[in-house]
C-alpha cells in the first residue's frame, strides 16, 4: 500500500484548514485520500494520505497543489511517498 506523508507550514491555521477542506475533491481526483490530519502548532500541520494512483498524485503535487498552497497561505511543504512493507 502506498501512502503519502505531508508536512505543511503556513501563516494562519484557519486559512490553511479552510483551503485544505475545500481542496479535498481535487486531491481525491488525483488519487489522494486523507487518512489523518494532525496540527502540530499554529504554523505546522501533518497529513497522511492513502495513494491510489501515484503518477496522478505526483502530477497534483507538481501542478494543482501550487494553487492550493497559494490559497492556503502555505509557506513550505515536504512530501514523502512511502510503501508499507
Amino acid at each position: 500500500m502506498t501512502q503519502m506523508i505531508a508536512r505543511y507550514s503556513f501563516a494562519n491555521y484557519a486559512t490553511f484548514k479552510t483551503a485544505f477542506d475545500d481542496d479535498a475533491e481535487d486531491r481525491g481526483n488525483s488519487g489522494l485520500s486523507l487518512l489523518q490530519l494532525w496540527r502540530e502548532n499554529d504554523r505546522t500541520a501533518w497529513a497522511l494520505f492513502a495513494v491510489s494512483d501515484a503518477p496522478a498524485a505526483r502530477d497534483y503535487l507538481q501542478g494543482a497543489a501550487g494553487v492550493f498552497n497559494s490559497q492556503a497561505g502555505v509557506t513550505d511543504t515536504d512530501f514523502h511517498l512511502v510503501e508499507t512493507v
